[in-house]
């Protein structure tokens, strides 16, 4: 009977050995398994990052088909709206001109920097404009940029930080197209007197005669429609009716120096309407900074 013991003793001993050779086998197996890696998401573009204030940030670039070193190309910088601020370096391509690249790359034969603001901050806090035109001057050197033919444009935040670059750096930009932006924010502006032109005379200042292609919804619950129409008459009265420079390939129709654009009962998102526009990218390529020697037209 104790014999007996002991061999069943020794059988369950030999069980649970066995038993724990296999787990720790297993655990040792999972252990030496290389770690997922997070699957790349694949935005048609280019991947960059630029380095400001010891930060670093991941922004886009587009490069055109036949993009060569043979010649300078113009340049784009795209600030996208509040929604798609973050740090991973994507969401900005999911709305505006991207869209536009996407649905016929031929219709943007520019470089385009895409930089992504950090959230709870707008593109006129001036640490985010400080990393949009360090994100545009790294991509002007790899990619050959002609600094005669810098554009800006940018879509509700990113139309507020068009006005903003386009004064904070006037004579940096061959032409810009503000999409359902402003001067003040949505609840000032709503409250601004309509009699009281001045913050928009004075954003017209400061950017100069830039030319600059404005678009609204006519019913946009966010940002008023009021901001684009007050800014287009101030920067009427700033540019008046100075010589139009204009690129030597551009066609008549490309030579105004202030468009307005407005969309009735389209709400906010008239950035779809605005990149739609079949002239919008020709008319923008189509201006370029003066340079020691041109004529004026």
């Amino acid at each position: 009977m104790l014999q007996f013991r002991i061999r069943r003793c020794l059988v369950f001993i030999r069980r649970r050995s066995l038993i724990l050779a296999i787990a720790f086998a297993v655990a040792a197996a999972l252990l030496t398994v290389a770690p997922v890696r997070a699957k790349r998401i694949e935005t048609g573009f280019l991947d960059r990052t630029v380095t400001v204030a010891s930060v670093q940030y991941k922004y886009q670039v587009f490069v055109p088909d036949n993009w060569t070193l043979k010649k300078k190309w113009p340049v784009i910088l795209f600030l996208h709206g509040a929604g798609e601020r973050g740090d991973d370096g994507l969401i900005q391509t999911e709305v505006g001109i991207s869209t536009a690249i996407r649905r016929d790359r031929s219709r943007v034969p520019a470089i385009v920097v895409m930089p992504q603001c950090r959230k709870d901050v707008w593109w006129t806090d001036s640490a985010m404009g400080d990393v949009a035109m360090a994100a545009l001057e790294q991509v002007q050197k790899e990619f050959h940029g002609d600094s005669h033919r810098i554009y800006l444009t940018g879509l509700s935040m990113g139309g507020y930080g068009t006005w903003y670059l386009a004064g904070k750096y006037p004579g940096k930009f061959a032409a810009i197209a503000p999409i359902c932006g402003g001067i003040l924010m949505p609840d000032k502006a709503r409250a601004q007197s309509p009699d009281d032109q001045s913050p928009y005379l004075e954003a017209a200042k400061r950017i100069g005669k830039t030319p600059v292609w404005i678009f609204h919804g006519g019913d946009d619950p966010v940002v008023p429609a009021s901001e684009s129409r007050r800014m287009a008459e101030a920067m009427k009265t700033v540019i008046g009716q100075d010589a139009v420079h204009a690129h030597p390939q551009a066609t008549i129709a490309d030579l105004a120096e202030v468009i307005y654009t407005e969309y009735p009962g389209v709400g906010h998102n008239s950035w779809n309407n605005a990149y739609a526009e079949p002239d919008v990218f020709s008319w923008l390529l189509g201006k370029f900074l003066l340079k020691k020697g041109d004529m004026l037209l």
